[in-house]
């Protein structure tokens, strides 16, 4: 099926980057939030990296402001009804997903592809609670989206090969790679990558290294552009424990036991640079590290 327009639920981190690269390539995006203060915000960074790509000469002024009038947004969640793709982009909780999809179900075209961004939870059981489980897929973007090439698609077990072949079309509309990936916690970035952060997270909890030694061990050892503990703050704790305990739960495996210390500083309220403080403190012009 021909997808034009495109529904986003939430305008955070990933909600804004979805828009964003979605605009650039045409598609008609409308974009919600419960929060009309977080549409805001997701608007105005939206239009600086748009101009941070004019000002390095990878899109043109025409492309910039095509992009930006092609995104609209809307405080009431039903307003996406009519949308050919919907994109779930919601905090990382399962409760807050089914809610959504419920609230969308008697506003949806028979024809709207349903999808979630989320980074560890079962395409499967997220797709039963919906009445369409065939067109229901996993579309998982690497953050930050507009630089990441990478998209993982994954089918749940009554998605149909009509809506995994769209959905692979509409990767490449993009211009973004896809990786298909089984209905596992995790996938498979997440799967290799989140318990690596924990593995560093366990480092310093038994004090073989501090934040700076880590970090830097692994940039200047392994050729990371990120420390894991960095990456881990970028990417935000909350969620790190989040996919963590997915994996824990759902493999049933001890070496899949959430840090000690990232169960703390989640706790704490230390969720990395989204609050100001993680395993670095954030408040200052340079990131310091806080162990």
């Amino acid at each position: 099926m021909a997808i034009q327009s495109v529904g986003i639920v939430g305008a955070g981190q990933m909600g804004n980057g979805i828009a964003h690269v979605f605009a650039l390539a045409g598609y008609d995006v409308l974009m919600t939030d419960v929060s009309t203060e977080a549409m805001e915000k997701a608007m105005s960074l939206i239009d600086r990296n748009l101009e941070r790509q004019l000002r390095g000469d990878k899109i043109t002024q025409s492309e910039k402001d095509e992009a930006f009038g092609r995104i609209k947004t809307t405080p009431t969640l039903t307003d996406l009804g009519q949308c050919d793709l919907i994109i779930e982009a919601a905090t990382e909780k399962e409760a807050i997903k089914h809610k959504i999809f419920e609230e969308l179900l008697p506003h949806l075209k028979p024809e709207t592809i349903l999808t979630s961004n989320t980074s560890s939870i079962s395409i499967t059981r997220l797709a039963s609670r919906t009445d369409r489980p065939h067109r229901f897929m996993g579309f998982h973007f690497m953050n930050p989206v507009p630089v990441m090439q990478l998209v993982e698609l994954i089918r749940g077990i009554a998605t149909d090969q009509e809506t995994y072949q769209t959905m692979l079309q509409v990767v490449e509309q993009i211009g973004k790679t896809s990786a298909t990936a089984e209905d596992f916690p995790a996938f498979i970035v997440n799967r290799i990558l989140i318990p690596m952060i924990n593995e560093a997270v366990y480092t310093l909890y038994e004090g073989v290294g501090s934040v700076k030694s880590i970090d830097q061990s692994m940039k200047l050892g392994a050729n990371w552009p990120m420390g894991p503990l960095e990456l881990g703050d970028f990417i935000g704790l909350d969620t790190c424990l989040a996919i963590m305990n997915v994996l824990h739960d759902g493999l049933a495996d001890t070496k899949y036991r959430p840090c000690p210390l990232l169960v703390k500083y989640v706790e704490a309220g230390w969720l990395g640079r989204k609050s100001g403080r993680g395993f670095y403190d954030y408040s200052g012009e340079t990131p310091v590290p806080t162990r």
